[in-house]
């Protein structure tokens, strides 16, 4: 298990309070945004894949997937989802607006995925998670993660990126979103042991959601 340090973590800040306005610069090296994400915590489930909570930039991630936190109708334009089309380019948005003209808008059960654009990951997911306040937000959170990772099964991947869906701009609590998070994660694998994904990696992007998700993980 890895604690962040607070020189680590006062870095980040720094560095994410520049790429913000400026993605294609970064202060750590010549042009390019490389800043690794800090991992935090990690543990390894029944069924053999790992599970880490990191400190870091979802959109620069090297894993096979990342999940963006989307909408039904794939419109990129704020939080998480305006960060990937931004650094990925349009074609991630194109992409997504010929997915909801062939399938309809996204449920939280199946979400729709796309290539990565000039993101290292090789696919988006796009999972759509509930609005705080909607009904049932339990429920759709849980499947959200669920159909997140068997989309990643289901296009043969080894690892994959998960921000804290909904807990943004849905308003969704940060604390109950990560044990709903967490539970989710253990049941598909619980379910599923036949899974090709090896690892499952949380990416969260500021402390406020770091703390809570922190705390129901030192909980157990």
């Amino acid at each position: 298990m890895t604690v962040i340090c607070a020189k680590s973590y006062k870095q980040f800040e720094n560095w994410r309070g520049n790429s913000l306005g400026k993605m294609d610069e970064s202060p750590f090296t010549n042009g390019y945004n490389t800043f690794m994400s800090t991992l935090l915590r990690e543990k390894s489930l029944p069924g053999g894949q790992k599970l880490e909570i990191s400190l870091g930039d979802i959109t620069l991630e090297s894993l096979d997937a990342i999940v963006n936190a989307a909408n039904r109708q794939l419109q990129h334009g704020g939080g998480v989802a305006w960060a990937i089309v931004r650094r990925g380019g349009k074609v991630i948005q194109q992409e997504s607006d010929a997915w909801v003209r062939k399938n309809g808008p996204v449920s939280h059960a199946q979400p729709a995925y796309t290539g990565s654009g000039d993101l290292r990951c090789k696919f988006v997911i796009h999972a759509v998670g509930p609005v705080w306040g909607e009904g049932d937000e339990d429920n759709r959170l849980m499947e959200a993660v669920h159909g997140a990772l068997q989309r990643a099964d289901d296009l043969q991947l080894s690892s994959i990126a998960l921000p804290a869906i909904s807990t943004g701009i849905y308003g969704f609590p940060k604390d109950r979103a990560a044990r709903l998070i967490f539970a989710g994660i253990t049941a598909y694998f619980a379910e599923n042991q036949c899974s090709g994904l090896k690892l499952v990696r949380l990416t969260l992007f500021d402390q406020p959601v770091v703390d809570a998700f922190l705390n129901v993980w030192d909980e157990k």
